[in-house]
């Protein structure tokens, strides 16, 4: 009897092909998974990945003066980053772009080569149009504009004070522009757009929400009234050696502020340039005796108590007197004068007997109800109370 040999082989083969079928079979299932059942789930994770949600920008609303000439205005600009995975691919070319940025030598090489890991990196804020156009003509792959909006005060050093500045993005730091920010910073939109593989804007699909300007705002101001208040309290303090001074112009009738200057000043449109001992607004802020101007409200309070009358005469012989341990003088003695030629002739001594002949009690509640002693409500901030001390601590 003869015997067929078994091959071994036969389950192995049969092992293989079933294999073969399972993974044939996973495969089938797992294409029918992915392209029928998780069609939508994957549709949404590529979008996610091309699409997404970015801020626009609301335009900050202008500040005029009375006649509607602009004071502060905001104008388009762009500024420079780089993709730093791209642009490491022509850093043979960086020199040209430093020198063209004036960069200082290897300050690029240090913000770029810090930063090789990260898809987004400012290079410079706010270029001028020519140095844009100079900078997309190099062509570099990797470098991008994106536009911004730069804050322009055309009167510079003259109203800086006042109108105060907003930082790199387009927040009020100083003067009305801060105390305002709120109603001229507008609200930013969002809009939802389409992006390339490096992230970089392809087109906008949808806007989200809109963004909402913000609010002009027009000042009591005269810019031609501030021009000229610059320039002569510039030079009159030059004149004089002072250190400091300031200038304010009020519109009798309404109480309009119509100029209101310092020095010394600063320009808002140059950031580097700014110490902060410039940026303080000493018409506001400081305190400091009225002086002469307070002639006019004791002589008002005099005729609101009945102590006196237009044409009263008040004696001004010798020309100076003692109160206390102060020496009150005229430069001259001018006799016997009318209480209107007080304020003609700025009698020292006339005003002050005056006062000494009012109740002091009422003097002070008289020049309170003026507004000595508390704000004006102007809305500037850091704006003075200023100080009357209490009638029951003056002294003769």
């Amino acid at each position: 009897m003869k015997w067929s040999p078994i091959s071994i082989s036969q389950p192995r083969d049969l092992l293989l092909r079933s294999l073969l079928v399972l993974v044939v079979v996973g495969l089938a299932y797992r294409a029918f998974y992915l392209q029928v059942l998780q069609t939508p789930f994957l549709q949404d994770k590529a979008a996610n990945r091309h699409v997404r949600v970015i801020d626009e920008h609301a335009h900050r609303g202008m500040i005029s003066d009375r006649n509607g000439e602009p004071l502060a205005i905001s104008t388009a600009v762009d500024s420079l980053w780089a993709d730093p995975t791209q642009f490491v691919a022509v850093r043979h070319r960086w020199g040209e772009l430093a020198q063209l940025l004036e960069m200082p030598a290897g300050e690029l090489d240090q913000l770029i080569g810090q930063r090789l890991g990260r898809r987004f990196v400012y290079i410079q804020r706010r270029l001028t149009p020519p140095l844009a156009a100079r900078v997309k003509a190099l062509g570099l792959p990797g470098l991008y504009l994106q536009r911004e909006y730069r804050r322009y005060y055309p009167t510079g050093e003259v109203s800086g004070h006042l109108l105060g500045f907003t930082n790199i993005d387009d927040q009020g730091q100083e003067g009305i522009e801060l105390q305002f920010d709120q109603s001229l910073r507008g609200k930013p939109g969002r809009i939802r757009i389409v992006q390339d593989l490096y992230r970089r804007w392809v087109q906008p699909v949808e806007a989200l929400e809109l963004a909402v300007p913000g609010s002009d705002m027009t000042v009591t101001l005269d810019k031609r009234l501030q021009y000229l208040a610059y320039r002569e309290l510039k030079a009159a303090v030059h004149r004089h050696r002072a250190t400091s001074g300031s200038l304010v112009l009020i519109e009798i009738s309404s109480g309009d502020v119509l100029a209101m200057v310092n020095q010394p000043s600063f320009n808002p449109n140059e950031m580097a340039s700014r110490k902060p001992a410039q940026l303080r607004n000493r018409a506001v802020t400081d305190v400091f005796e009225p002086g002469s101007t307070i002639k006019p409200f004791i002589i008002a309070a005099a005729l609101q108590a009945g102590i006196y009358r237009p044409g009263s005469q008040i004696d001004t012989t010798p020309g100076e007197f003692r109160v206390g341990g102060h020496r009150i003088r005229d430069h001259r003695s001018l006799g016997v004068i009318t209480l209107e030629q007080v304020l003609q002739k700025s009698s020292n001594v006339g005003a002050a007997r005056i006062a000494l002949g009012m109740d002091p009690v009422e003097l002070e509640e008289m020049l309170r109800d003026m507004g000595f002693g508390r704000s004006t409500e102007s809305q500037l901030l850091g704006e003075s109370d200023g100080i009357l001390v209490p009638a029951y601590n003056w002294r003769k």
